[in-house]
C-alpha cells in the first residue's frame, strides 16, 4: 500500500493498523530547536481519542504518545528537536476483533470492504485495519507539532452542524467548545443536539455533520498559483480525513448563488493599512494567502457502522443483510474537530517552510 505520506517538505508518514498492537508516525522537516512537551501534544490526543463521553465509540484508548526519535531533552526536561525524523508511537489497548467476527465474510456498506478487495484482493475486518479512523490519531500528534513551527498562528475548530441542526452563528462562543461533548460553540443548541442524538443511537443509526476550522494570524504569502495552491492544498487535506464528503472554503458552495460585486472582498486602506471589507475568499486568492483568516468547513457523512439492518454482499457476492455491531460512534464528526485542526497545521506548517526556503 503506498502514499501514507502527506506533506512536501513537512512529511507526515503514518502507519499501524486499528486492530494492530500499535500505531504511529513520521514527521520528517521539522527544523531543529523546536521545544515539545509530551503534555501538550498528549491534550490535542486527548480532544481526539475514544470513550470521552456517551456520545461516541466507547472503546477505551489512552492514547498515551511516546517520542521514540528526532528529540533531545532540553534544560528544562522537554523534548528539543534536532531536525531529523521524529517518530511518534501509540500503542493499541483495547481491540476487540471478537466484535467483527460475524461480518468477516460481509462487506459494510459505506465503509472501504468493497473497494479494499477490488484493489487489494484482501482486507482487514477487524474494524478496516488502514482505513479505520484509529490512523487520525497520528495526524494529531504530527498537528500538535506542527502547531509548534508556526506558533503565531492560531487554529481552532468547532462543529456547527449535526444533521439538519445548524448551530445560530450569533451565539458563536470560543470558550463553550472545550466545555461540551460536541465541540459546539453555541450554548442554545446543545440540548437539540443531545436530544436528536440519543434518538438517532436507539434507532441503531447515525448522522452527519459539518465542521468549521479558523486559522488566525496567518501570513500573507503562503502558497503557489498554480499546482500548489493553498487551498486546493487544505482541500485535500481535509478530504483525506475518513468520512469527509465536501470541503468548502470561504463562503464556498454560496457564492454560486453571488453576483461578482457581492461575492468581492472590496480592498481599503485604514490607518495606513490594508484592509478586506469581507472575507468571501476564506483568506486565500490567486492560492495564496492574504493574511485575512483562512476559514474551511468539511462536511463528515453518518457512520456507516449502524446496528439498522442495511443490504449488501459477501464475498461471495451474494446478496445478504448486515448489522454492525460493536463500539461505534453514531457520530463521527464529533471526534473530527481536533483532526481538522491538525490537517489545517500541518498543511500550513508544510508551506511555511516551503515559502521559507523559496522567498527567503
Amino acid at each position: 500500500m503506498s502514499h501514507n505520506t502527506f506533506g512536501k517538505m513537512l512529511r507526515l508518514t503514518t502507519w499501524g493498523e486499528s486492530h494492530g498492537e500499535a500505531i504511529g508516525c513520521v514527521l520528517d522537516g521539522c527544523p531543529p530547536n523546536i521545544e515539545l512537551s509530551i503534555d501538550e501534544i498528549q491534550s490535542y490526543l486527548d480532544k481526539r481519542k475514544p470513550g470521552q463521553s456517551k456520545y461516541t465509540t466507547q472503546r477505551k484508548e489512552d492514547d498515551k504518545i511516546e517520542i521514540l526519535s528526532g528529540t533531545i531533552k532540553s534544560n528544562s526536561g522537554n523534548h528539543l528537536t534536532t531536525g531529523t525524523p521524529i517518530s511518534l508511537l501509540i500503542k493499541n489497548k483495547d481491540q476487540r476483533s471478537r466484535d467483527y467476527g460475524e461480518i468477516n465474510d460481509k462487506f459494510r456498506p459505506g465503509h472501504a470492504d468493497f473497494t479494499y478487495i477490488k484493489k487489494y484482493g484482501l482486507r482487514d475486518y477487524r474494524g478496516g485495519g488502514r482505513s479505520s479512523a484509529r490512523e487520525t490519531a497520528m495526524r494529531v500528534a504530527g498537528g500538535a507539532i506542527a502547531r509548534k513551527i508556526i506558533p503565531d498562528i492560531r487554529i481552532r475548530a468547532a462543529l456547527v452542524q449535526m444533521g439538519p441542526h445548524e448551530i445560530n452563528r450569533n451565539n458563536w462562543d470560543w470558550d463553550l467548545i472545550n466545555k461540551n461533548p460536541f465541540f459546539c460553540p453555541d450554548p442554545e443548541i446543545i440540548d437539540t443536539w443531545e436530544e436528536y442524538l440519543q434518538k438517532i443511537r436507539k434507532d441503531g443509526d447515525s448522522t452527519g455533520a459539518i465542521i468549521e476550522v479558523i486559522a488566525e494570524n496567518v501570513p500573507s504569502g503562503l502558497g503557489e498559483p498554480i499546482y500548489g495552491k493553498l487551498d486546493q492544498e487544505i482541500a485535500s487535506g481535509m478530504m483525506s480525513i475518513n468520512a469527509v464528503k465536501a470541503v468548502e472554503i470561504g463562503a464556498g458552495f454560496k457564492t454560486a448563488s453571488m453576483t461578482g460585486s457581492q461575492n468581492a472582498d472590496q480592498i481599503v486602506i485604514n490607518d495606513g493599512n490594508v484592509e478586506f471589507l469581507s472575507n468571501n475568499a476564506g483568506g486565500i486568492l490567486g492560492g495564496i494567502s492574504t493574511g485575512q483568516d483562512i476559514i474551511v468547513r468539511f462536511a463528515v457523512k453518518p457512520t456507516s457502522s449502524i446496528l439498522k439492518p442495511v443490504k449488501t454482499i459477501d464475498i461471495n457476492e451474494k446478496e445478504t443483510e448486515i448489522s454492525t455491531r460493536g463500539r461505534h460512534d453514531p457520530c463521527v464528526g464529533i471526534r473530527a474537530v481536533p483532526i481538522g485542526e491538525a490537517m489545517l497545521a500541518l498543511t500550513l506548517a508544510d508551506n511555511f517552510i516551503r515559502n521559507r526556503g523559496q522567498i527567503g
